[in-house]
């Protein structure tokens, strides 16, 4: 039997932003709250919020973590994260003396946005940004526009400093040049009734991801060919329906990865997979790296190595990646 370890993301309450570790005074603020910190900061850790978060790093280079995204970061990288998506990210060539600013970060809740866009129209223009959010997006191409935006919001204040953070959202949701750093979302498109049976579809296949079921059982739930069904189904989330399938899969494989101590052999009969080299092949595709090589990088995620013998021995047993 397999030992939990307690691994998961800490959530961020709002008594623990405290100015002193770089957040703005409670009460100087309005919509938007600004943030700077250094590097160590005790706000370097593996944790999620309530809010968007838009993240801009300034200087030092090092490992992101978003979700279940492990990747590197230099100066200029830019990320918007969606509520509750955990996230860290670690500098790996600071020396001890670290650096004053390395983050430039707004945070703002979504709701008000959403709640605002039934009344007035030219809100839902960023709807799409906050949907694709939810599992993190890096853009290229933005870092001085970011820092110029960032910094002038900062220094503003009321109605100009929510002026300038609309504007530069807008920016954003105009941008083309980025990626999805975790999960695949659904897009939207014209047909909302074929949206709707495959948004039925997709929240089925999420519930049963780990069983055995085939395109043509699902696309005769929603009255539809398998040719069609496929259609719509590629247009709704930007994947074929077994790419779909396997990257559901490997996301819940990189959960159980960097959440437990279970053996890869385990993770990969556990998430749906029938072997472990067709599983081992499905997660080199899509993460880049074998399961084991995950494990051991998404150590990082809490800024600290795994150094006594009991954490060693655990690495040991793993089953080969």
């Amino acid at each position: 039997m397999s030992q939990k370890r307690a691994r998961t993301p800490e959530l961020e309450h709002d008594f623990v932003r405290d100015p002193t570790l770089g957040y703005e005074p409670a009460g100087s603020y309005g919509y938007v709250r600004c943030l700077e910190h250094g590097f160590p900061n005790p706000l370097v850790r593996w944790h999620y919020h309530e809010e968007y978060e838009l993240h801009l790093i300034v200087q030092t280079r090092g490992k992101a973590f978003v979700g279940d995204y492990i990747g590197h970061f230099e100066p200029g990288h830019l990320v918007l994260t969606g509520p509750r998506l955990p996230h860290n990210w670690i500098s790996t060539d600071v020396g001890p003396e670290g650096v004053a600013q390395r983050d430039m970060v707004l945070q703002f809740a979504g709701e008000p946005l959403k709640r605002a866009s039934e009344s007035i129209g030219d809100l839902r223009e960023v709807l799409p940004l906050l949907e694709r959010a939810r599992l993190g997006i890096e853009f290229f191409g933005m870092s001085e526009r970011a820092s110029e935006n960032l910094q002038t919001i900062k220094r503003l204040h009321g109605v100009k400093r929510f002026s300038a953070f609309l504007s530069f959202l807008g920016e954003l949701a105009e941008c083309t040049d980025y990626r999805l750093l975790s999960s695949m979302p659904l897009q939207s498109f014209d047909d909302d009734n074929s949206l709707a049976q495959i948004s039925t579809i997709v929240d089925y296949i999420t519930a049963n991801a780990t069983e055995s079921f085939s395109m043509g059982q699902l696309s005769q739930r929603v009255g539809m060919s398998e040719s069609q069904f496929s259609r719509y189904f590629r247009r709704a989330t930007g994947n074929t329906f077994t790419d779909f399938v396997n990257r559901l899969r490997i996301a819940r494989a990189c959960q159980l990865l960097m959440e437990t101590d279970r053996y890869i052999s385990n993770v990969c009969y556990d998430c749906g997979f029938n072997n472990v080299a067709n599983f081992n092949r499905r997660f080199l595709e899509i993460k880049g790296m074998t399961p084991k090589e995950f494990r051991r990088q998404g150590e990082a995620r809490f800024g600290l190595r795994p150094t006594t013998d009991a954490h060693r021995q655990a690495g040991a047993k793993t089953a080969p990646g």
